[in-house]
């Protein structure tokens, strides 16, 4: 059984969303970031970038456990130690292959650390910095110009199949609103994003510790805010 050290958060979903696509056994740990927890000398062991998620397979390729951070690198992971199941979502022509993680990629290049930073300076910042709002804000755009253009060229990020891009991907764009778009905007997204939506796997994933997200919009104050962005990020650990 894997265990998934996990957050309520894009990153975290796109794993749990994959292991609910392909049926695999898994342990939900959560590292609850708004307390700190990722900062744990045991959690640093796994993920030493203290970021979530992270899993631990005690099965690993050679019989012997192994720990991995970056969602990624774990999806890429999960999806070959699969096997054919996992080919359906990281095909193993080296063509389709290349299509789906040059997405993957793009995903973790640009699409979560530019949404990210547009979520932060729109919603979390603790004062209106206009010039990182619209450049964030505009960097979101113009991302999800370049994903609608896709779509209209494609069935899915990665082609004519669903895929580990699109599982990783989908999580960034349910919060569209706080990055500041409109998704009738994105005619061609709008289609693939209920798509992905409408997959019961999806919602099993999303619904990984439902009961601890906090849906009251307020934002974060005091010792929760200093562990998510404050100095806690940057005292040694």
């Amino acid at each position: 059984m894997i265990d998934l050290y996990f957050w309520s958060t894009p990153n975290g979903y796109k794993v749990s969303i994959l292991l609910e696509e392909l049926g695999v056994p898994y342990r939900v740990i959560p590292v609850h970031i708004g307390k700190g927890e990722q900062f744990q000398p045991e959690f640093l062991a796994i993920s030493p970038n203290n970021k979530i998620p992270a899993i631990v397979d005690p099965h690993g390729p050679d019989g012997e456990p192994i720990a991995l951070f970056e969602s990624g690198a774990i999806m890429m992971y999960l999806a070959e130690k699969a096997g054919a199941a996992g080919e359906s979502f990281l095909p193993a022509g080296v063509r389709q292959r290349c299509e789906v993680i040059q997405w993957l990629m793009f995903q973790m290049g640009g699409v979560g650390p530019m949404l990210g930073q547009a979520h932060h300076f729109r919603k979390y910042a603790p004062e209106t910095i206009p010039y990182a709002v619209d450049r964030y804000t505009n960097e979101a755009t113009r991302l999800y110009r370049v994903i609608d253009k896709r779509l209209s060229e494609a069935a899915f990020l990665g082609g004519a199949a669903y895929s580990i891009a699109d599982m990783a991907t989908y999580p960034w764009l349910r919060a569209y609103k706080w990055q500041g778009q409109d998704i009738e905007d994105y005619p061609h997204l709008k289609r693939w994003y209920l798509e992905v939506r409408g997959r019961p796997a999806v919602q099993r994933g999303l619904a990984v510790l439902e009961e601890k997200v906090d849906r009251s919009g307020a934002k974060p104050d005091g010792e929760r805010w200093n562990n998510l962005f404050g100095s806690a990020q940057f005292d040694k650990h």
